[in-house]
């Protein structure tokens, strides 16, 4: 059973960057699918960025792509979402989920919430204008 601890959110100014941590108590994280939601009130949790940890396959959605990065370190079991050029629009909670995967299953897998069992925490970022 994979646990998930989320850290690094905060508040930033319009432009700054955060760089968010999702590490990962499982002795199979080189199986692992890992997408990083966001929701912010009011609205649907959404898929912003997700990875497969065999093989480091990435997408993420058209509303980051070019300004959020997500990584892993496996020495870590630590997923990384490097999320710079922040917009007042990023502001939400953002939350970690992961499963265990052989393959990189798809986009349209990945960014749907329902296909994931665990979560983390969830961690606050604000964006000011």
């Amino acid at each position: 059973q994979v646990q998930l601890m989320e850290s690094g959110g905060g508040s930033v100014q319009a432009g700054g960057s955060l760089r968010l941590s999702c590490a990962a108590s499982t002795d199979s994280f080189r199986r692992l699918c890992v997408t990083w939601f966001r929701q912010a009130p009011g609205k649907e949790r959404e898929g912003v960025a997700s990875l497969y940890t065999g093989d480091r396959s990435t997408d993420y959605a058209a509303s980051v792509k070019g300004r959020f990065i997500i990584s892993q370190d496996n020495a870590e079991n630590t997923v990384y979402l490097q999320m710079n050029s922040l917009k007042p629009e990023d502001t939400a909670k953002y939350y970690c989920a992961a499963g265990g995967c052989r393959s990189w299953p798809g986009s349209r897998w990945m960014f749907r919430p329902t296909n994931f069992q665990t979560w983390g925490q969830g961690t606050q970022v604000t964006v000011s204008s």
